[in-house]
């Protein structure tokens, strides 16, 4: 009896280690192409010159914070090999680069490439070759839509639903409003225009007085600037990247054009818009935050801002602060390294979309208190909060509550 009591004790024992191998609890060491024991191979693509240029620093920040994760010992043991190319914010030169990351590069994702028309281009070829195109630097609306396009995923709020919250704003405070739109005409553009009218609903067409579109192959907005104030408009609704965010700040205080200004959350960067285009000419502008702004004295004691500062003194001592990009970059390089973390030994590249779109109440050093990073398997808008905030003196001043706009996938 006592033997019989023995054999089934060491078959449940041989049973129990067999569920667990096969459960994962000692699970083989899983990698796709771009991951080994020791690498992790990323690609990137960013503007680092053209029209977009601005935004080239969001690049070279991700590069400093991989080389301090790095540093650090990495992610599970093994070192980020951080491989980003420059597409001029051009749609073909962006397809040739993603083809070289993919095919010659052989990276295990794309990471934060930057735009909504270069995004777009590339993102049937990403989704056909399963390589998760992650965490996109564009708050298109389309980048939340995990049944059509499984292998991209946003980051930052989308645009409709930042611009329904303007109209919203509009339509509570002000709403006897002549509005005049400026807006870039690609998809990036035409995105924040939908989640604007949306926001109006039906006063849409009796309030917006005038709409301007421009090309980013232009050298200058000014004569679209003159056009809107001859229109009589009273409030401005300035959708528009750094470069044309900063001339149309500019152009408005030339002409003693004095709107209630709305400006969107991707020109809001101090550094790279505002001081070149003057505080004075800035003052009052209304946008929109998610992020912790670097220049506001209210973070100087707080702890993320504080990590955030050491962070560049060792990594990137010449960044501009005041350039909101910096904390963009810093804030989505950490989400990709919550992400890289929560895959352990398993680097497939099904695994990195799966524990992307299980991302809970995720809490980062340089979100808003309040802003927090959620995704689910059918919820591919990583954040979807932002505080109001206006333009005052030299910083910009949060004000209202955390507000959530309405729009998903």
């Amino acid at each position: 009896m006592l033997v019989t009591h023995m054999r089934l004790g060491a078959f449940s024992a041989a049973l129990a280690l067999l569920a667990a191998s096969s459960s994962g609890a000692l699970a083989q060491k899983k990698y796709d192409t771009g991951a080994s024991d020791t690498e992790i191979k990323i690609g990137n693509i960013m503007p680092y010159s053209g029209p977009a240029s601005a935004y080239g620093v969001i690049g070279k920040t991700e590069e400093a914070y991989f080389k301090k994760i790095n540093a650090e010992g990495g992610i599970n043991g093994r070192k980020i090999n951080f491989v980003s190319y420059d597409d001029a914010y051009s749609p073909p030169k962006t397809v040739e680069q993603a083809r070289k990351l993919v095919e010659s590069d052989e990276v295990l994702i794309v990471f934060n490439p930057l735009g909504t028309p270069p995004n777009t281009a590339i993102q049937k070829y990403m989704n056909s070759k399963k390589v998760p195109q992650l965490f996109v630097a564009t708050g298109a609306t389309k980048w939340n839509d995990p049944k059509d396009f499984p292998w991209t995923m946003g980051w930052q709020p989308n645009y409709q639903s930042e611009t329904q919250i303007y109209a919203k704003y509009i339509l509570k405070h002000k709403p006897d409003a002549k509005i005049g739109i400026l807006y870039q005409n690609d998809d990036y553009g035409k995105d924040y225009l939908k989640g604007f009218k949306d926001g109006l609903g039906a006063k849409a067409a009796s309030m917006i007085v005038v709409e301007e579109s421009y090309e980013v192959s232009q050298p200058t907005i000014d004569s679209h600037i003159v056009k809107l104030k001859s229109s009589g408009a009273d409030v401005f609704m300035n959708i528009t990247t750094p470069k044309f965010a900063a001339q149309a700040i500019k152009k408005n205080a030339e002409i003693g054009w004095k709107p209630l200004h709305f400006l969107n959350n991707v020109s809001a960067s101090i550094g790279s818009v505002i001081k070149p285009a003057g505080y004075e000419a800035s003052q009052d502008i209304i946008s929109s935050a998610y992020l912790k702004d670097p220049t506001d004295k209210q973070w100087e004691k707080d702890a993320g801002m504080i990590a955030w500062n050491q962070f560049l003194d060792k990594y990137y001592p010449e960044a501009n602060r005041a350039d909101a990009s910096v904390m963009y970059a810093y804030t989505v390089a950490q989400g990709l390294v919550h992400v890289l973390k929560a895959c352990g030994d398993d680097l497939t590249r099904a695994n990195i979309m799966k524990q992307a779109a299980s991302i809970k109440d995720l809490e980062l050093g340089g979100l808003l208190p309040g802003v927090k990073v959620n995704t689910s398997a059918t919820d591919f808008a990583p954040i979807s909060q932002v505080q109001l905030m206006k333009f005052k003196g030299e910083t910009w001043e949060l004000f209202g509550e955390i507000l959530t706009g309405d729009v998903g996938g």
